[in-house]
């Protein structure tokens, strides 16, 4: 089986619905065991990270950033950085914030450096934007408009029940599936070379 880790921080609910969505893309494609791991539980279930095909990160942009939580998981794998430890796994990102732009594409660009650093191969959203014509609809898949990463935006007056909107979790599950399907991809490859 290929797996799949989805590492996130979400401060009010609106990340962790994006990771589960994130998750049940990655998790639909078949072969794929899809874990979804909090920064808070990250260190104690760093084997899991390890035994990863693809580690997909998510974060809620604070501040033009990744959360503290989520820079804090960062700098606690320099040991595993130091020893390449996963280098040649998939990566990607997503990441939410109450603007619509808010700077998330900051966010997704560390993440994209953060992974560069840890020698693995980061794979974009692969989604044309959606709703930026006359004729668009706000139900777009990548209705943000990222190339780099899934975004969402949450207004900030709403709980996580009710966003984000149905549209961002459907590209967050896009970027799930699209990895979870290169994960399985790269995979079989490792294994005839090995064979």
């Amino acid at each position: 089986m290929t797996k799949v880790a989805v590492v996130y921080h979400s401060g009010y609910g609106h990340t962790a619905r994006q990771a589960q969505a994130v998750v049940a893309g990655a998790a639909g494609v078949p072969g794929v065991v899809a874990v979804p791991v909090p920064v808070e539980e990250a260190e104690a279930r760093w084997g899991e990270l390890e035994a990863a095909d693809a580690i997909i990160f998510g974060s809620p942009t604070y501040m033009g950033s990744v959360s503290a939580p989520f820079k804090q998981f960062m700098d606690q794998s320099s040991k595993t950085w130091s020893r390449q430890g996963w280098k040649d796994k998939l990566a990607a990102g997503f990441t939410n914030s109450a603007s619509w732009s808010g700077d998330k594409l900051n966010t997704l660009v560390q993440m994209a450096v953060f992974a560069g650093q840890h020698g693995m191969i980061w794979v974009p959203l692969g989604l044309p934007p959606g709703n930026n014509t006359s004729t668009a609809r706000p139900t777009d898949l990548n209705r943000v408009g990222s190339y780099l990463g899934a975004m969402a935006q949450s207004n900030a007056d709403q709980d996580a029940d009710a966003v984000p909107p149905p549209a961002d979790l459907e590209t967050a599950r896009e970027l799930g599936r699209r990895v979870g399907e290169m994960a399985v991809t790269f995979a079989r490859g490792r294994n005839n070379l090995a064979a």
